[in-house]
């Protein structure tokens, strides 16, 4: 099943269910896909937009909520942090497995070695290939430490 489809099935439940803080978010995400789409569009008319990118656009509103939290604690403000979190779980049940840093290291490894990259302007191509073989699996955060650090040796 697609996606947006899973995304507006549960929105739909939510409401039903009045779970307000689940139905605020994933109007959130609805939104944020719907901006997504209008400005695909102004580009291409017969423009719908697919999984891959809506993965992404869910890790950057995870990425969006990370960054408030840290703003939060520095304000000692619980109550937002609280609810920064609980967007992020509901954001985060629509992302595939996150793989954890053994495995992103390892894939790393492979692509470097597999493509005989050796210096910091491979960087670029190896996020590349992350984000098209790995969307949504992988912490790119993460990922580009790891690379930058094998890189760097």
């Amino acid at each position: 099943m697609n996606l947006k489809i899973k995304i507006e099935d549960r929105y739909k439940e939510a409401i039903k269910a009045k779970k307000t803080d689940e139905t605020n978010t994933l109007r959130l995400i609805k939104s944020a896909i719907k901006d997504k789409e209008i400005e695909s569009r102004a580009k291409d008319k017969n423009y719908i937009i697919g999984d891959t990118e809506i993965l992404s656009l869910l890790q950057s509103l995870i990425k969006q909520r990370k960054d408030s939290i840290t703003s939060f604690k520095s304000a000692s403000r619980n109550d937002l942090i609280e609810i920064e979190q609980k967007e992020i779980t509901i954001i985060s049940e629509f992302l595939p497995q996150q793989l954890n840093k053994e495995d992103t290291e390892k894939i790393i490894t492979k692509i470097i070695e597999d493509n005989n990259f050796k210096s910091l302007k491979d960087m670029g191509n190896i996020m590349n290939n992350l984000k098209t073989n790995h969307s949504g699996s992988i912490d790119m955060a993460l990922a580009g430490k790891i690379a930058k650090s094998k890189l760097s040796n």
